[in-house]
């Protein structure tokens, strides 16, 4: 079985490197809470995730620092693998 890409050292200093960035959410436009780290980060719904302008399964790079975007958690999962950057519903928190 291959290793996953993503537990990878490249892939967590992409991470590392995105999230020193302190970018606000690239979907829904808002601040992200870089503050949660650690279990909490794998499960709020606001927490920083890596998220790419061109989704893997169309064709988008893994590694590539160009295809990088800092999203909120939920904002990621609710664009699933689409390229548009469109979420129904995210401003009615803020």
């Amino acid at each position: 079985m291959p290793a996953n890409p993503r537990n990878g050292r490249p892939y967590r200093e992409l991470c590392a490197r995105q999230r020193a960035l302190g970018m606000p959410c690239w979907i829904c436009g808002h601040d992200i809470p870089y503050e949660i780290t650690g279990p909490a980060a794998g499960t709020h719904r606001w927490a920083f995730t890596l998220d790419h302008l061109v989704p893997l399964s169309k064709g988008g790079d893994l590694l590539d620092p160009a295809n990088a975007r800092s999203a909120h958690r939920r904002c990621n999962s609710a664009r699933g693998n689409r390229q548009s950057a469109k979420v129904e519903g995210t401003s009615r928190r803020w």
